[in-house]
């Protein structure tokens, strides 16, 4: 059953693809061929929406999409994101610049990567504090008038900052991460989207791998893994912790017949009708059990399981500098 985007009249099936990894954030990048392959095995699934942004990869990722939708653009609705700056030799991040010249410069660099005149769904990836966001929400307001955009995101914004942003130009969508163990965009932003009209799109709704229950103890994320670094859920104690957690998702996946993934990814569909999910995954077969998903159903017993799960979490989903980016 597919779910509308906002007040757009555009519907999708809800359990898209979240491309971020692949060009490595958890993991090496895949082969350009191999990442094609995925890409066009997902439209063969039954996927249509991808998201990606211009700093994933470092503009790689917008160009790997590019290069596998070029020739069947009709087949996918694509989202892209702007504003955070990065050094393009080192790759250091230089904060976010919101500014509506940016926003110009952005989005045609992000058509030319793409291959394609229209971006379905733009975003503002993180809301800059420096400047006002009716500058960076109208400068989007331009480029749907002169067809570069079809529709405008913002990607975690305070729910003052939604209302605000809804003031200028619709917004039809608002991607934050949400899943059993994040559940902040409760705390405001998920009431200002229904009263805006926006979808949200939910990031990480299977906890960065951590709720697929595949992670082991001695199998914790190192090295470049942006996790090892970023996450502090991911980090010495707080990680045993949380995957003591997973067990119970384990528990009702074998009471339901399914996997964990699926648990997790039904439970945050189930929270409400305006939900998306992009889940990212660089395996075919992941990507099958994801949109199984569509298969499964909770009971209330362990819908309300699930729900104790959050307040129980170790550590925070960002590193303090990250969390200052989130819920402004």
């Amino acid at each position: 059953m597919k779910r509308a985007v906002g007040r757009t009249g555009r519907s999708l099936m809800p359990i898209g693809l979240g491309c971020m990894g692949l060009t490595g954030v958890y993991n090496a990048p895949l082969e350009p061929a191999a990442a094609t392959r995925l890409l066009h095995d997902a439209i063969d699934l039954g996927v249509e929406h991808f998201d990606t942004a211009e700093i994933y990869g470092l503009t790689r990722n917008e160009a790997v999409l590019g290069e596998a939708f070029h020739d069947r653009r009709s087949k996918v609705f694509i989202a892209t994101k702007w504003g955070p700056q990065f050094d393009a030799a080192t790759g250091r991040r230089l904060g976010v610049d919101g500014t509506a010249a940016n926003c110009r410069k952005s989005v045609e660099g992000s058509l030319k990567r793409l291959r394609t005149d229209v971006i379905d769904l733009y975003y503002l990836h993180r809301v800059d504090p420096k400047t006002p966001i009716e500058e960076s929400v109208g400068a989007m307001a331009e480029l749907v008038k002169e067809g570069k955009i079809r529709m405008i995101g913002l990607s975690e914004p305070s729910a003052d900052t939604l209302r605000k942003a809804a003031r200028v130009a619709t917004i039809s969508a608002v991607q934050s991460e949400y899943s059993i163990f994040t559940r902040d965009v409760e705390k405001g932003p998920l009431e200002a989207m229904k009263e805006v009209g926006a979808s949200l799109v939910a990031y990480s709704p299977v906890g960065r791998g951590m709720l697929t229950g595949a992670m082991r103890k001695d199998e914790k994320p190192a090295g470049e893994d942006f996790r090892a670094s970023a996450v502090p859920r991911f980090n010495d104690d707080n990680y045993a912790a949380n995957l003591a957690l997973v067990e119970e998702i384990k528990s009702i996946a074998g009471e339901i017949g399914g996997k964990p993934a699926q648990i997790a990814l039904a439970w945050v569909l189930g929270r409400s009708p305006n939900i998306h999910v992009i889940p990212g995954t660089t395996k075919l077969e992941n990507l099958r059990t994801n949109i199984d998903t569509a298969n499964v159903r909770l009971s209330p017993g362990q819908v309300q399981r699930l729900d104790a799960l959050a307040a129980r979490v170790a550590g925070q989903r960002y590193t303090p500098l990250g969390m200052e980016a989130v819920n402004r």
